[in-house]
């Protein structure tokens, strides 16, 4: 049978073909007169066994349209610029779409991928831990696999699918969402639209599995506003976890004025920050609207810290595959470059604490370049005094370095069957990126943390601010991180049963110290797979992108305000443009957030993504609004400033504009040490000490021999040449 298939499809083919090189072409004849493609993904990832697909062909020419030589034509519907039809029974791996109209062909290759991935993130993560039951979907299907996955309901589940659910919700009069009954409940809310109309505010949702990871599509039941939000969350979490929705999955304002709503617990950093995994997740959630919505006008990321990450992430390494538009909140240009200079933070919290040079806590910016103050109250000692390494950061260097520590206490880890499967993961950023940091000879990830020649507090120095005894002192003492696999659990407080006596809030038992203490070499191979893998932000991106944070440094928040500049002076050092990036600011002092901008955000994309659909040649930067420029706010939502000026002085020479002066910048460790504002040095270029000290490099300082004799026992290698 398959044979007679195999020679009934390559009868019509050559019969096809023969009839286009016998007759003679009508008049309208051209490549533009039939064209084929994929609208719900690129056609090599295609997932599901099923893809939108388009056909243009000239009007009144008959059509057919085959999938592996079988007629679908009955599946294509006309649309505004084509015929459109939901392709389904794909075979995983290759497929051909191929539309004839008399006298042309044009086929298509179209390669299927299972809906549990992977499409290009690499080998699935074992053990993964099933949420399914506790999202509302049920328990997860039995696959009767090899007992690498979560035992539920009597049987294994390695890649926790769950039959798709849709539901109808309605948004309360009290601000609450409930199911929709039969009738109209008395307490329904309206909610006005973008165009103005007024409609009960219900809604449709459909939640499944894709890629392993539990998502969300919803949108008003009458009230679509043919525009998609996606909703990214932040968070921070290594993995090896299915992860919930969050509340974003149904975000208010966003429905309420007519967005459809998308949405996946893989696309949470609180779940994992594995961001080619998070991508390739996020393509497939696109997909799947695509597919059952057809393509909306456009797509606007909006989400803050890790959401934030991902948009930047997403729209270099998939261009508008994902988003066409940007909302960065309280944004990184990523979370791998950060691990930079956050590893410093408690290095040098312990020779802080330690030392009463550094009891004023105002003072401890002069080497982490983050804020302290003596007055915000310290969550560790509860007293008043701390810095934004305590109070922004603590713990974050044990989660992503140790791989015998992780903060993921949900008990259900317990009742992995078979027992003690959790410790057989090494719970560490790095391996859970292996396959892009690679394994070293004693089986752990490669790891990129590198201090080698980073001079704490350099510009301290130079400015006058530590004198070059404290200097030689701090980096004598700073020490570095060990490897992996001599690193131990941890202390109170990151383990709670080891409090109060084993208090040991630094790490300092998975530090290298002595006099000198020895530096951390980052390995190469890790370094070179990083900065090759996409992980990495490098500017790269030519979408709307309005980059709007409350400030927050008053609060010694992590989310530190020179980020935004940080990645604009990536894509400054991409191609010499930013254009397409505003950095909004919303003061938030004295008591924290208050007003919320996003809304004016989504009004002013809007209106951006019009002018682009009227003059697409204008492109990006041509089509902006006159809204779309730099701006900072009050606290209540009221520009002080806006225009092309009110950051000068931040990425310039320029007199500080109205803005800069407004809300004061800080940095990091990094920058303190003489590097760049964009961050994002791995390793450093090293320049022997008598170089650096005949370039200048410290100030007005001039080494005694003594003094020399220290820096090069230090830094025997050279110090940072940035």
């Amino acid at each position: 049978m398959r044979g007679t298939v195999v020679l009934m499809k390559a009868v019509v083919v050559l019969t096809v073909l023969a009839s286009l090189l016998a007759a003679p072409a009508p008049a309208y004849a051209s490549g533009a007169d039939l064209a084929l493609d994929v609208l719900s993904s690129a056609a090599d990832q295609v997932t599901g066994g099923d893809a939108l697909i388009r056909v243009r062909h000239a009007r009144g020419a008959k059509l057919k349209v085959l999938r592996n030589g079988e007629d679908v034509t009955s599946v294509f519907e006309q649309t505004g610029d084509g015929l459109t039809g939901l392709v389904t029974g794909l075979r995983d791996g290759d497929n051909t779409i191929t539309a004839v109209a008399w006298p042309h062909l044009r086929s298509l290759r179209v390669r299927n991928h299972p809906v549990q991935g992977p499409v290009f993130s690499g080998p699935h993560q074992y053990p993964f831990l099933c949420k399914t039951e506790r999202s509302g979907l049920g328990p997860p299907v039995v696959d009767n696999q090899d007992g690498q996955g979560m035992r539920v309901s009597g049987g294994w589940s390695r890649d926790c699918f769950a039959p798709v659910v849709e539901d109808r919700l309605y948004r309360s009069t009290d601000g609450t969402y409930k199911p929709m009954p039969d009738g109209r409940p008395a307490d329904l809310a309206t909610t006005t639209l973008l165009d103005g109309r007024t409609v009960d505010f219900v809604v449709r949702r459909e939640r499944g599995v894709v890629n392993r990871f539990i998502y969300s599509i919803a949108m008003l039941e009458n009230g679509w506003n043919g525009r998609a939000m996606y909703r990214f969350d932040g968070g921070v979490a290594i993995g090896h976890d299915q992860g919930t929705l969050g509340g974003s999955a149904l975000d208010p304002y966003g429905l309420g004025k007519g967005y459809a709503i998308l949405h996946s617990s893989g696309t949470r950093t609180s779940t994992h920050y594995n961001l080619i995994l998070g991508g390739e997740t996020a393509l497939m959630v696109k997909e799947r609207f695509i597919e059952r919505h057809g393509p909306p006008l456009y797509t606007v990321g909006v989400g803050a810290s890790g959401g934030a990450i991902q948009q930047y992430v997403y729209a270099q390494n998939h261009g508008t595959r994902v988003i066409d538009a940007a909302i960065p909140q309280y944004s990184y240009p990523d979370m791998v470059t950060q691990t930079i200079h956050v590893g410093d933070c408690e290095l040098l919290e312990r020779y802080m604490d330690r030392n009463p040079r550094w009891a004023r806590w105002d003072d401890r910016t002069a080497l982490i370049g983050m804020n302290a103050s003596d007055t915000v109250a310290n969550p560790y000692t509860g007293r008043p005094g701390s810095d934004e390494c305590v109070n922004g950061w603590r713990g974050l260097t044990p989660l992503s370095m140790n791989p015998l520590w992780t903060s993921n206490d949900d008990p259900e880890w317990q009742r992995m069957d078979p027992p003690g499967v959790k410790d057989t993961v090494h719970w560490t950023h790095w391996d859970d990126l292996k396959h892009v940091y690679g394994v070293d000879a004693t089986g752990y990830a490669r790891s990129t943390w590198d201090n080698v020649g980073v001079q704490y507090g350099l510009k301290a120095l130079v400015d006058g601010v530590v004198t070059p005894e404290e200097f030689l002192d701090v980096n004598a003492a700073a020490g570095s991180w060990k490897e992996s696999a001599d690193m131990v659990q941890e202390g109170c407080p990151f383990v709670r049963s080891a409090c109060p006596a084993d208090l040991d809030p630094w790490s300092a038992r998975n530090m290298s110290l002595g006099d000198p203490a020895p530096r951390r070499a980052g390995d190469p191979v890790a370094i070179r797979n990083v900065e090759r893998s996409g992980l990495v932000f490098r500017g790269d991106i030519d979408l709307p992108v309005i980059d709007w944070r409350h400030y927050l440094e008053d609060r010694l928040d992590m989310h530190n305000a020179h980020q935004s500049f940080a990645s604009r002076k990536r894509m400054l050092d991409h191609d010499g443009q930013a254009g397409n990036q505003v950095i909004w600011f919303t003061d938030a002092r004295p008591d924290g957030p208050a007003f919320d901008q996003t809304p004016e955000a989504l009004r002013v994309i809007d209106e951006w993504m019009a002018n682009i659909r009227r003059h697409p040649r204008r492109g990006v930067v041509g089509n902006k609004p006159a809204q779309a420029v730099d701006r900072c706010f009050a606290t209540d939502g009221t520009q002080i400033a806006a225009g092309p000026n009110v950051w000068d002085g931040v990425l310039d020479r320029r007199s500080p504009g109205a803005c800069t002066r407004r809300f004061p910048l800080y940095s990091t460790t990094r920058i303190v040490a003489g590097g760049p504002i964009e961050g994002g040095v791995y390793k450093c270029r090293l320049q022997p000490v008598d170089r650096a000290i005949a370039r200048g490099l410290y100030g007005s300082w001039r080494p005694t021999a003594d003094q020399r004799a220290r820096l090069k026992q230090i830094f025997p290698t050279g110090v940072c040449d940035y």
